[in-house]
């Protein structure tokens, strides 16, 4: 359904600075997006990894103490698994190890098309529980601040943490605000009942993994936690289900974007109306997707056949959709609000 812009991808890791010398930029992708004065801005995913000299040695960045350390795994080496390209695992132990570290990283456009990206990063792990790095930021806009959660990655697992900014430049830090494991989490632009909302997935060892809704007197202590939409016998969304973009306010409620993947990790958009009321309420939902990984730069790159959205912008009538590609680029493709409402309610 969605419209792919002429331009994609619209950023590139040739497109952005590595943030050390020594290091090359290898994935530009996943962006949380919000208007701010006149601009569209992009916290995007800058995913770079160290320079190795030797292509049979896997290297694997991650922080102890504030100090960057990098371990070295020769490939094929059978005490590790080293099949995935993000990440390389201890048979024996199940320590993990990824291939590369991540920051978010703002880019500024005044067209919603043509981006300039700074040369260092936004934001940058400085704690423990971040010291795998920090993806996938999401920007929700309450009044004059703009909230920006993140998966924060380290031996602890994959927790979510929160920031805020009224400026972009000034941040306060207000930790983590779902433990291990959880991620994909969805702020809503304002209240509901008088209480902050958000659409989250936990990810269980034993059951599936599902979108979950949850709400926050304070936007830090999560409670009456319930299951939105579950990963099911659907091929498309077989694997796991998780939100995308934080959700937006139409007449016929709340409208979301959110992304599913199959059991060979091919991950596709899908949609859905929430009650204005009472967001842990669904009132439409299309059983198909409503985008899926077709051009060369979506089935193709470093983690192949994906299309991942973080961000959303409304802008006269019509959803800008920033999307990941195959964890590597940005791309954007559009739809109109009362055209895709429309559709989902006569699904």
């Amino acid at each position: 359904m969605l419209t792919r812009h002429a331009a994609n991808p619209l950023i590139s890791p040739k497109d952005v600075k590595p943030s050390r010398l020594d290091w090359n930029v290898i994935g530009t992708f996943n962006a949380g997006a919000c208007t701010y004065k006149d601009e569209i801005l992009l916290l995007l995913r800058v995913a770079e990894r160290p320079i190795s000299s030797d292509e049979n040695i896997i290297l694997c960045p991650y922080f102890v103490d504030g100090e960057l350390v990098i371990d070295r795994v020769r490939k094929g080496d059978p005490d590790y698994f080293t099949d995935d390209p993000r990440l390389v695992q201890h048979r024996k132990t199940g320590l993990l190890r990824l291939t590369s570290i991540s920051h978010l990283r703002l880019a500024r456009s005044t067209d919603g098309v043509h981006f300039t990206v700074d040369e260092q990063p936004w934001l940058s792990a400085t704690d423990p529980f971040e010291a795998y790095g920090i993806e996938d930021g999401r920007i929700t806009q309450i009044g004059d601040t703009y909230y920006v959660n993140y998966t924060a990655v380290s031996t602890y697992g994959v927790a979510t943490s929160l920031v805020s900014t009224r400026n972009f430049e000034q941040i306060v830090r207000h930790g983590i605000i779902f433990p291990p494991s959880n991620r994909d989490v969805t702020i809503f632009p304002q209240k509901v009942n008088d209480k902050y909302v958000c659409y989250h997935r936990p990810m269980p060892q034993f059951g599936g993994l599902h979108m979950w809704y949850a709400d926050s007197p304070d936007l830090k202590h999560w409670g009456n936690h319930k299951p939105i939409v579950t990963s099911s016998h659907v091929e498309w969304m077989s694997a796991r289900v998780g939100g995308g973009a934080p959700p937006i306010l139409t007449d016929a409620g709340w409208l979301a974007i959110y992304h599913a993947a199959d059991k060979e990790d091919r991950y596709c958009l899908g949609a859905f109306i929430a009650d204005k009321d009472d967001p842990s309420k669904l009132i439409a939902i299309d059983s198909e997707p409503i985008f899926m990984p077709e051009a060369s730069y979506e089935t193709q790159g470093f983690f192949s056949q994906v299309v991942f959205t973080c961000g959303v912008v409304e802008r006269d009538g019509e959803l800008l959709v920033y999307y990941g590609t195959s964890d590597e680029h940005t791309a954007l493709a559009t739809i109109g609000v009362d055209e895709l409402v429309s559709h989902l309610m006569k699904s």
